[in-house]
């Protein structure tokens, strides 16, 4: 599967791979503080977003242990608006991780529950994947208010097992399986 293949369209958004034209929308929203307050990455410099699409982009999808980025695009108005990143995690290439970022002026419209579940179709429904995961910062209220209203399961509470700025945080995973999600 060519990277270029994966383009999920939804109500609203089209979700896509990244590209290099697409860093300075991607810094202005990732380099925010309010927004990078639970991302364990937040660029400093332009460079370091075009350092990030270039990695990414060289990456094909669906292959094990890599990250993939989607864009997430207003259709009606072309609008880059955030990202979505796909772990593909396992040996046996049926578990996946999901993370995302929605720009600060997106937030509170929907956009981030119709693009995750857009992609978790496409991951269950296109890729046959059999359980998806995702990792969140306990005080991501908003984050974790998403995953629930998805249908998806708090499934552990790691105490302190994350070093994030500086200091040992606590990390949530939620799940779904495959059985779980097309039943809604």
């Amino acid at each position: 599967m060519d990277a270029s293949e994966i383009n999920i369209l939804t109500e609203r958004l089209e979700l896509r791979c990244i590209t290099p034209l697409d860093a300075e929308s991607i810094f202005e929203y990732r380099s925010s503080e309010e927004v990078g307050k639970f991302q364990t990455w937040r660029p400093k410099l332009l460079k370091e977003v075009e350092e990030f699409i270039s990695e990414k982009v060289s990456r094909i999808p669906n292959i094990p242990d890599t990250w993939h980025q989607l864009g997430i695009i207003i259709k009606e108005t072309n609008e880059f608006i955030g990202d979505v990143g796909i772990h593909f995690c396992d040996e046996d290439n049926v578990q996946v991780e999901i993370g995302y970022t929605l720009s600060e002026k997106y937030q509170g419209k929907g956009y981030a529950t119709e693009a995750v579940t857009g992609v978790i179709d496409y991951l269950f429904n296109v890729l046959n994947k059999h359980r998806i995961t995702a990792s969140v910062d306990p005080q991501n209220k908003k984050s974790i208010t998403l995953l629930e209203r998805i249908g998806m399961r708090k499934e552990a509470h790691f105490k302190k097992s994350f070093w994030f700025n500086n200091e040992w945080v606590d990390d949530v995973i939620y799940a779904i399986l495959k059985e779980e999600w097309n039943i809604q």
